[in-house]
């Protein structure tokens, strides 16, 4: 374990272990020490380390009451289908679930019960630090994921009725109209509509401060630039994560930004 002056550990609390670290400069050092042999933890990265792990679909639905959202949902996913007809292309392939479209919507830009994940802790790193304004906090987080297999298969099997089991669960999309998901080695989670990720856990590990399928760590605001220049030199940037268009334009936009990047 590290010294203080790496990081602070704040303990477990309800199935999340949050992390302190005094400098991102250490973020590579925690993830070698702790997290290196936990290969089934997936990384989130978060400009505020005060923002819940919420979906844009709830973000959007905040005013509409839960009860509500499973039937708005659904009209919101039916009128996407029908408004993309004709525009995916002469020879679509063929999507079969409603996750699969439901990533295809958070392609392109469309409110969705999916959050996004990466395999990697460094690309999470990348996205804490990217957008310029500074978090309410002063402090922004990256969040890892892992080990809930047992806890969904204990939801499912004691669910009742047709509808989804109130799980949380991963979606790695099969479809090839997304090339930025194997850029970023990314994945989709989704938890029941009104539903945070972080809440979820609290819920279904209450009490429990041993183990932890959430890890939070939370990382000062200082030094961002000197973050992102790192990343850039190990290739992490928008240039690779985004290889279209945008990705090139948003990497020329960093250039100007910040200085010997």
């Amino acid at each position: 374990m590290a010294g203080l002056s790496k990081w602070t550990n704040k303990g477990t609390k309800n199935g999340i272990w949050e992390i302190e670290l005094s400098s991102w400069k250490w973020f590579h050092d925690f993830v070698r020490k702790e997290m290196l042999d936990h290969s089934h933890y997936v990384w989130r990265g978060q400009r505020d380390s005060a923002w819940k792990l919420e979906s844009s679909f709830d973000r959007l639905m905040t005013f509409k009451p839960k009860s509500e959202r499973e039937r708005l949902a659904n009209g919101h996913l039916e009128k996407f289908k029908l408004s993309i007809r004709g525009r995916r292309g002469s020879n679509p392939s063929k999507i079969e679930s409603e996750n699969e479209w439901w990533a295809l919507g958070q392609h392109q830009g469309l409110a969705t019960p999916l959050l996004d994940w990466t395999e990697s802790p460094f690309v999470a790193l990348y996205f804490a630090f990217e957008k310029q304004e500074k978090p309410s906090s002063g402090r922004r987080a990256v969040w890892a994921l892992g080990g809930i297999g047992s806890k969904n298969a204990e939801i499912t099997s004691t669910h009742k009725g047709a509808e989804r089991p109130p799980i949380l669960e991963f979606v790695r999309p099969h479809q090839d109209e997304n090339a930025r998901l194997v850029s970023q080695a990314g994945l989709f989670s989704r938890t029941p509509l009104g539903d945070t990720v972080d809440s979820w856990i609290e819920r279904h590990y209450l009490g429990e401060s041993t183990k932890a399928p959430m890890v939070k760590i939370v990382l000062p605001e200082k030094e961002r630039t000197e973050c992102l220049r790192t990343l850039n030199k190990m290739n992490i940037n928008h240039l690779t994560l985004f290889p279209d268009v945008y990705g090139a334009s948003q990497h020329c936009n960093k250039v100007l930004q910040i200085a010997k990047y």
